[in-house]
């Protein structure tokens, strides 16, 4: 199983004392990225935001400085607002960062739960499912073939024109980001493309049954599953005692979730919340490495995912506690899953009920 992280670049959405503004946090944002290889996680991630509070509006500049100063961690957008981009323009940045990093770079494709880029970028809202169906469909025609001919509704048509560059790998990989709906699940599996599941809210194993959805469209159109990469994206944080991850990670944490319940109507979270949610059953993953670990493994048993990225860097936490908090999970987390997904039995199908949505891009 590969394990990583990924984040959205928070910082200060006002200025004052202590706020972290998006210069300091893009240099921290390469350290850590950094470090996640030097410690040997798999993946690092970065979103896409067009808002105050997260710095990663062009999450790819980022992501190709980071190319510079790894050697093997793989380079993911979690997510790429396809639906407010062109798959012409995102074909080519990430053939760019392909070749910069000698074939590490991903997308992670998703319609985006926040909508400031559609007016940002001249797209209505009402073409929201639509935009994101076509514009998937050129990315993949582009992907797949030098020269597209292709035409659609919402973007211009292309006749017999090539994309360049191509990428160092042979084939781009190309994700597709879900937060909870099972049409989305389908879809990915329809397309025979990997998918990957943001569970921030309720119980994980309820969301188990997208998976299958998944799988199952995936037989449906002569894909197998089995050939089909899976990850869970979830929050979480570690430090060497369960009480310092719990104080460190809450404050943070929770700011960010009540500033986007406001704006989206939901009621405030509490310590109460996040510690039931922090328990075994819940969706955060806080604790000290032992504790963290078997909550992965835990929940590997349950999905059978092939992926598991953690976003620590939640609100305008210290860089140094994210530090600490990275080399814990790249030096004493993954050797644990690692030798014990290496022998873990077949994933264990849970219970079918309908899944909450989640508020992650998909």
């Amino acid at each position: 199983m590969e394990l990583g992280l990924y984040t959205f670049a928070d910082v200060s959405p006002e200025p004052g004392p202590g706020a972290i503004g998006p210069h300091e946090r893009l240099r921290n944002l390469i350290e850590e990225v950094e470090l996640a290889d030097q410690v040997g996680l798999d993946v690092f991630g970065l979103g896409e935001h067009h808002r105050p509070d997260y710095a990663a509006s062009a999450p790819v500049v980022a992501l190709a400085a980071a190319a510079e100063r790894t050697k093997r961690i793989k380079l993911t957008s979690a997510v790429t607002v396809l639906s407010s981009d062109d798959p012409v323009r995102v074909f080519q940045q990430f053939a760019t960062l392909d070749l910069l990093s000698g074939g590490r770079a991903e997308i992670m494709a998703g319609r985006g739960s926040f909508i400031e880029s559609f007016p940002l970028f001249g797209y209505n809202l009402e073409d929201y499912d639509e935009l994101f169906a076509e514009k998937l469909d050129l990315l993949l025609a582009i992907r797949d073939q030098v020269k597209v001919t292709w035409q659609g509704k919402l973007r211009a048509p292309i006749n017999g024109r090539g994309v360049y560059p191509r990428p160092f790998q042979e084939k781009l990989p190309v994700w597709i980001a879900i937060g909870g709906t099972p049409q989305s699940a389908a879809r990915a599996g329809a397309l025979g493309l990997p998918l990957a599941l943001a569970i921030i809210g309720g119980e994980p194993a309820r969301f188990a049954p997208l998976f299958e959805i998944y799988r199952e469209a995936a037989r449906r159109a002569g894909n197998d599953p089995a050939t089909l990469a899976t990850s869970l994206n979830v929050h979480g944080f570690i430090a060497e005692t369960t009480e310092k991850a719990a104080d460190d990670f809450y404050a943070p944490q929770a700011e960010v979730m009540n500033r986007i319940g406001r704006e989206r109507g939901w009621g405030p979270t509490s310590r109460a919340h996040f510690d039931h949610a922090r328990g075994p059953g819940g969706a955060l993953f806080v604790g000290n490495p032992e504790q963290v670990a078997e909550k992965i493994v835990a929940q590997h048993k349950i999905f059978g995912n092939d992926r598991f990225l953690l976003q620590m860097a939640i609100g305008t936490m210290p860089h140094a506690k994210i530090m600490k908090a990275i080399e814990l999970y790249g030096t004493k987390v993954a050797p644990i899953v690692r030798r014990e997904a290496a022998k873990a039995e077949p994933a264990v199908p849970a219970p079918v009920r309908r899944p909450r949505p989640s508020i992650t891009a998909g």
